[in-house]
């Protein structure tokens, strides 16, 4: 791939219009929007209206003008970036509450099954909310097994098995369709994490018949730091599970102040607090851009800018962890290096900017909405010359980072 090849692509790109919606630092190449999103130039404008006008001129008011329907009305936005129906779709919470309440009503569905199934090296949050889940529910017990296991390990005990669709680390891809068949044969309900996929891959919850996925949008959505996380419930779910976090939100009634609680018909009953209108504002911002994208153009974009970093790692010999064929992976690439860390410390210096996963991976997100074919094609070449001059060996690169 030369800088000649990467301009010709960019030239033909139908997603090129969009790098102009994001404020994108001059000097930077942000490879680390699998981690947060860049912000959309509509989004500042967005929040200010609702802080001073919404917030400040109408009060309480925005309630009745916009505010409480929020969850529904901006989840049925991410419901055709996910395969699903608008009404089986609502935002609010983190990721971390969403899996809580799908595993703890998945768990109570059939008190007969016990075992919630996950794989080791998922990503930790998941395994660290699962264990919480089952401690909640008596005789419930997590599972955790490698990933070459995981269909031997489902058995008529199995009630949930949870899995994320793309690894954090690897990018590694599950079969969405294939897997769910493997837990409904298996008679268990299945449950994806979406976080690393959405708005980077193709997904039809719906076509794979899928029973519950969360997911969260600061990252390939742009929703912004610490943005609402989504939940889906299949519609024919809705009325048979039960969240365990009865909040007012989720109450048929909320403003009747009854002190028993019942439950809000279809995704209303999944709500608990009230939403928190400054981050749901900015997601909502952020979502507009997806109205009239082409998924397939998304998935297009992003095996092409996989190529021509995988092929400047192959030029310096870097391992590389994550699959090379498109349909098997997300929309990072990762590669393996005995100094990681130090490497990527080095390119953000360059104003590459990565992430390292411990203990030895770096990763680059590839954000096919923002992002040039030039763009990656000139980060390969810092990569290139970062490597092979072996600037990494700086003491100033070793110094770790709280996030890293």
């Amino acid at each position: 791939m030369t800088l000649e090849d990467a301009r010709a692509l960019d030239a033909t790109d139908p997603l090129a219009a969009y790098r102009d919606k994001f404020a994108l630092p001059e000097g930077v190449i942000y490879l680390d929007g699998n981690s947060l999103g860049a912000l959309p130039k509509t989004t500042p404008a967005g929040l200010a209206d609702v802080a001073t006008r919404q917030w400040g001129n109408r009060l309480i008011r925005s309630w009745n003008e916009g505010w409480i329907e929020a969850p529904q009305r901006i989840g049925a936005k991410i419901a055709p970036l996910i395969g699903a129906a608008p009404d089986e779709v609502i935002i609010g919470d983190t990721t971390s509450t969403h899996l809580f309440k799908a595993l703890v009503a998945g768990l109570r569905s059939n008190l007969d099954r016990h075992t919630v199934i996950s794989e080791a090296g998922n990503f930790p949050t998941d395994l660290h909310i699962a264990e919480g889940a089952v401690a909640c529910v008596p005789g419930a017990r997590l599972k955790v097994v490698a990933r070459e296991d995981l269909a031997a390990a489902l058995d008529e005990d199995t009630a949930v098995l949870l899995l994320t669709h793309v690894h954090y680390k690897t990018s590694d891809r599950f079969d969405m369709a294939a897997w769910t068949a493997r837990a409904h044969d298996a008679g268990a309900l299945m449950l994806w994490d979406l976080s690393h996929s959405v708005g980077a891959v193709l997904i039809d919850l719906n076509g794979a018949n899928a029973d519950l996925a969360v997911g969260c949008t600061y990252k390939y959505l742009n929703g912004g730091p610490g943005a609402p996380a989504f939940l889906y419930v299949a519609k024919r779910w809705q009325e048979a599970l039960a969240s365990p976090l009865s909040g007012w939100m989720g109450h048929a009634a909320p403003f009747a102040f009854e002190d028993a609680y019942r439950p809000a018909p279809g995704m209303k009953r999944w709500l608990a607090g009230t939403p928190a209108m400054l981050s749901t504002a900015a997601l909502e911002t952020a979502l507009d851009l997806w109205a009239d994208i082409d998924q397939h153009a998304i998935a297009t974009k992003s095996a092409q800018l996989f190529d021509i970093l995988a092929a400047a790692g192959d030029v310096l010999s870097l391992d590389c962890v994550s699959p090379r064929e498109p349909a098997k992976r997300g929309s990072h690439i990762s590669f393996r290096h005995p100094q990681a860390y130090e490497l990527t410390q080095a390119l953000v210096a360059r104003g590459v900017i990565g992430d390292f996963r411990d203990p030895d991976i770096l990763r680059l997100g590839l954000t096919p909405l923002y992002l040039s074919h030039e763009d990656v094609w000139r980060a390969g070449e810092i990569l290139r010359d970062t490597v092979e001059t072996e600037s990494w060996r700086d003491p100033a690169y070793s110094q770790r980072l709280v996030v890293t």
